[in-house]
């Protein structure tokens, strides 16, 4: 008999939506001058990346699909805002998940928010635990992705959720104000990993 020793653990993530959520709602925006983030984010994740959660930012993107948004401007906003998380909160995201398609594309996707391709295609490619994640975002499409991943889950209730169209999957584990308390809540109600022994 081989004795049994203890594997690596999956980490648990917060998938995290970027308009509305991370940073202001602005429809489209590509000027860096104008990105804002939202109250108490930055507090809220470095609560988060203490407490060794992988953060990506997970976000529905069809302005590059009818050409409103041009790839090029795109990548150039997020390198913005991941420098400016490092400068600002000394935080490194550990990925952004982006579905640039249409809303109404002729083709599904599995990636377009709420259905969890991004989550999943996320977890998949960084060992994540997808059933210790979260998933905070500001409309009831978040919650749905989270919850069809398999993740907890988080709704910013600050008024961008205007149908309320509300199913099982629809139904947030938790609502609250700003990241800073999605953070509290996260960190306070996640279990520890489960211990994995090996043969």
């Amino acid at each position: 008999m081989t004795a049994r020793t203890a594997s690596p653990q999956h980490r648990a993530a917060v998938f995290i939506d970027k308009d509305g959520t991370l940073i202001e709602d602005v429809p489209y925006n590509t000027d860096p001058a104008r990105v804002r983030f939202t109250p108490n984010a930055l507090r809220g994740l470095q609560q988060l990346a203490r407490g060794d959660f992988a953060l990506f930012i997970a976000t529905n993107q069809p302005g590059l699909a009818d050409g409103r948004i041009a790839w090029q401007a795109f990548d150039a906003l997020r390198a913005h805002i991941d420098q400016r998380l490092r400068d600002d909160a000394a935080i490194v995201l550990d990925g952004w998940c982006v579905c640039p398609h249409a809303a109404a594309s002729a083709v599904a996707c599995a990636c377009r928010k709420p259905a969890p391709g991004l989550l999943s295609q996320a977890a998949a490619g960084h060992d994540i635990d997808l059933a210790r994640s979260w998933m905070v975002g500001d409309i009831l499409d978040d919650v749905e992705a989270g919850r069809r991943a398999g993740c907890s889950t988080v709704l910013l209730d600050v008024g961008n959720e205007t149908e309320w169209h509300l199913t099982a999957q629809r139904e947030p584990h938790h609502r609250c104000a700003d990241l800073g308390a999605a953070a509290a809540w996260i960190v306070a109600h996640t279990p520890p990993a489960a211990a994995r022994l090996d043969a």
